[in-house]
């Protein structure tokens, strides 16, 4: 299979895009940003290559997938998992960073599925997989444009199952949990307690973990529309 991670270059997307490279498949480490880190998570996939597009940029979608095509002839799997966030109460957050909220964690996720589903529908078929967040189901003090776009993104995914099902693509949600990677662990220390306090089992969400569920999740069939929640925190 041909995968396209977004925001691959670290965190979670980094470890999905090695896992998938663990199993034999063919990996897009996609960045925007971090160009040395990209190449170092390529460094670890024996198959990759490594495209840099900003998600919010249509055109820019258009031709990394463009590319992918040209040199690998589809694309079987899209995990949109790059996402920001911006930490304020609602009533300070910023048009300015509420849009960037947005349009990073929703309109990309949007972009990349009109850019790739055109490809999966000539196949028919094909794995999406939109990277969301408990704060989309719950919400959470401080983090109104962020939750806002999760939940957002997640009435996406069901939309698009119902449209791409008959095609045979898959579409589906996962929440991985609180895990201490880059936004995890730059929330400090009192979400980081909340989440412990609030887990069933008290403990983070593993990286890898999460990695290997999606990579199962996308040799599956008949299954999507859902949201898979791997935390023990309930919605």
């Amino acid at each position: 299979m041909v995968c396209l991670v977004t925001g691959s270059s670290r965190g979670l997307g980094r470890a999905v895009a090695i896992a998938f490279g663990r199993e034999g498949h063919r990996v897009v480490v996609h960045y925007r940003e971090r160009a040395a880190e990209a190449e170092e998570t390529a460094s670890l996939i024996r198959e990759s290559m490594v495209l840099s597009a900003d998600v919010r940029d249509s055109g820019e979608v258009a031709a990394l997938v463009d590319e992918v095509i040209k040199k690998w002839g589809g694309i079987d799997v899209l995990v949109n998992n790059a996402g920001i966030t911006k930490e304020a109460l609602l009533i300070r957050t910023t048009e300015r960073d509420f849009d960037e909220v947005m349009d990073t964690n929703l309109r990309g996720a949007f972009n990349l599925i009109r850019a790739v589903a055109p490809r999966m529908i000539e196949r028919k078929s094909g794995h999406i997989i939109n990277i969301s967040s408990i704060a989309g189901i719950r919400g959470r003090e401080g983090l109104a444009a962020y939750s806002a776009s999760k939940a957002a993104l997640a009435g996406l995914t069901l939309a698009a199952a119902r449209e791409l099902g008959a095609y045979n693509i898959m579409v589906n949600t996962v929440l991985p949990g609180y895990m201490l990677t880059g936004m995890g662990t730059g929330a400090g220390e009192k979400a980081r307690q909340a989440a412990l306090r609030d887990s069933i089992v008290k403990d983070f969400s593993d990286p890898d973990r999460v990695a290997r569920f999606i990579c199962y999740l996308c040799g599956t069939t008949g299954i999507t529309g859902q949201v898979f929640n791997l935390d023990s925190r309930t919605v």
